[in-house]
């Protein structure tokens, strides 16, 4: 692994890449992204996608079966929480929250399987490469307050949420076949 890449101590497979800046007059580069970073994912189909939300608003948790994400924040900060569902791992069922700002110069890799969504501390873009093209069938979701879960999310306001994330089950009505493997 790169030395700027570093595992999560909390949950297997999740990577913090600490992104290198290059700074002078003229304002900042940043390489955010390369594939031989995560050979752990097949990347043979790339999608970025760019997501734009106001302070306060929450997104997730989502999870797929089929994609990995890649997340960058450019402007802005949110705080990231993650809860492992795979009941195979030796992580499951472990949380974390980690934040990212744009002056951090950080991207998050994130596993099949791992839960993942993000309040938006600061009006906020983020920007996340997954390794598949969308598919509807493969968009799952939980509740973000499920007290199963264990995340401490340490929100400064109440979120706004989207009607979708709003009906995302608990953990315990989740089917186990509806889990990741």
């Amino acid at each position: 692994m790169n030395n700027f890449l570093r595992p999560s101590t909390v949950i297997d497979g999740v990577v913090v890449a600490h992104l290198r800046a290059f700074i002078d007059e003229r304002g900042r580069f940043s390489e955010t992204f390369r594939a031989s970073w995560f050979p752990q994912a097949d990347w043979s189909k790339i999608q970025c996608n760019r997501s734009d939300s106001a302070a306060g608003v929450l997104r997730g948790l989502h999870y797929h079966f089929h994609q990995v994400d890649y997340w960058t924040v450019p402007v802005g900060c949110v705080r990231a929480a993650l809860v492992d569902l795979r009941p195979h791992s030796s992580s499951y069922r472990q949380a974390q929250t980690i934040d990212i700002a744009a002056e951090d110069g950080l991207g998050l890799f994130i596993p099949i399987g791992v839960a993942h969504g993000f309040y938006a501390l600061t009006e906020c873009t983020l920007l996340y490469t997954v390794n598949n093209y969308y598919d509807g069938t493969d968009e799952f979701g939980v509740a973000w307050d499920d007290p199963q879960l264990g995340l401490d999310w340490r929100l400064p306001a109440p979120p706004r949420l989207s009607p979708r994330d709003q009906a995302n089950p608990r953990l315990a009505d989740i089917l186990p076949h509806a889990l990741p493997r």
